[in-house]
């Protein structure tokens, strides 16, 4: 936050004694100085809302500039607003969610963060554009936007060029343009103990790599299953099938802790269906976890209008597992002489009927 925000102040400053007012900001319908307000608004906005903790709705409150305020008045209230979205962000525990409405309706303070750079990214381009002078970020900065807030947009030559492509800014090669866009928040469940908290592509990287993914981990966590199931998640966003509804969920317990994971292999097919794996850290085995979490990503599953039927293939030597799916309804439809195939349809909202091995 604190590197976007010095960015931008550094490349609009020298331009502060021209007319903003009177200016368009590129391809948006405001001036470069009510778009230069309005990073300041969204800054102490995001804020509010990680501060207030609101759930609802947004926090009823907005900034007013004193009357006189010129533009070098202005770029101070971005900083200001900047710094108390950084230090909100800091102090918020982590797992805390407040209220945005797009997609899933909640946002973490990772999520917030990667919101207030993205403002600060993408209105300076539309200022400095407007003003007529170059403006480009660290591309760190870009990508970390990219794998935050856009895991359904398959990554482009370089960050920056996608990331103004993505919000409809810009070309690139070989992709139409776009005219409609939204950026895509994580998806969080919750359940009894349990939190599923949507994997990004950033994180789903880390943990690849033999990281923690941003998550304070059991003892013995992450299983090598996660990892497994995270590099699939990467080569998804790379190749631009990525869903993020449709991705991998680490369970989080009530006091912070990972302890395992689960999720989709993929989005559904073309009849409905999609395959869910799971696994747990060897010390949060035999406590219900699983179960607990399997039901909850179900329910949210089977309410889709793109879902059909669950499947889960399980080693046939593997009964703890196997006690798992179906404890939450599910029933072997197939087998071969390593693996059992079991379902879960929508339809009748029972079991599927079982079928031939």
């Amino acid at each position: 936050m604190t590197k976007a925000v010095t960015s931008c102040v550094a490349t609009l400053r020298p331009m502060a004694d021209r007319d903003w007012g009177s200016v368009k900001a590129a391809r948006l319908a405001w001036s470069c100085r009510k778009t230069a307000e309005h990073i300041a608004s969204d800054l102490i906005a995001y804020a509010g809302q990680l501060a207030g903790r609101a759930q609802d709705g947004y926090v009823p409150f907005d900034i007013t500039l004193d009357d006189g305020t010129d533009n070098s008045g202005l770029l101070h209230v971005i900083q200001t607003t900047g710094v108390l979205l950084a230090a909100t962000v800091r102090t918020t525990p982590p797992g805390v969610r407040a209220f945005h409405p797009y997609p899933f309706r909640s946002a973490d303070r990772e999520g917030f963060a990667a919101m207030g750079i993205a403002e600060v990214l993408l209105h300076t381009h539309d200022i400095a554009e407007g003003l007529g002078i170059d403006y480009e970020p660290d591309e760190e900065l870009a990508e970390s936007v990219l794998t935050w807030l856009f895991p359904h947009v398959q990554p482009g030559p370089a960050p920056w060029p996608t990331l103004l492509w993505a919000t409809g800014r810009g070309e690139l090669p070989g992709r139409s343009p776009v005219t409609e866009w939204r950026w895509s928040n994580n998806l969080a469940i919750a359940s009894e103990r349990l939190t599923l908290t949507g994997v990004r592509p950033a994180a789903a990287r880390d943990l690849r790599l033999g990281g923690d993914g941003g998550f304070r981990w059991i003892e013995g966590g992450p299983y090598e299953g996660t990892r497994d199931a995270a590099g699939l998640l990467v080569k998804a966003y790379e190749t631009g099938v990525h869903r993020p509804e449709f991705g991998i969920f680490v369970l989080v317990r009530k006091d912070g802790l990972a302890v395992g994971a689960m999720g989709f292999h993929s989005a559904p097919d073309e009849e409905g269906r999609v395959e869910i794996g799971y696994d747990l850290a060897e010390a949060a085995r035999g406590q219900g976890y699983a179960t607990e979490a399997l039901r909850s990503l179900t329910k949210w599953a089977l309410a889709r209008d793109d879902v059909h039927a669950l499947t889960a293939k399980i080693d046939l030597d593997n009964a703890a597992s196997r006690a798992v799916v179906t404890r939450t309804g599910f029933r072997q439809v197939g087998s071969d002489d390593k693996v059992a195939v079991y379902e879960l349809r929508r339809e009748t909202g029972q079991p599927a009927q079982a079928a031939e091995d």
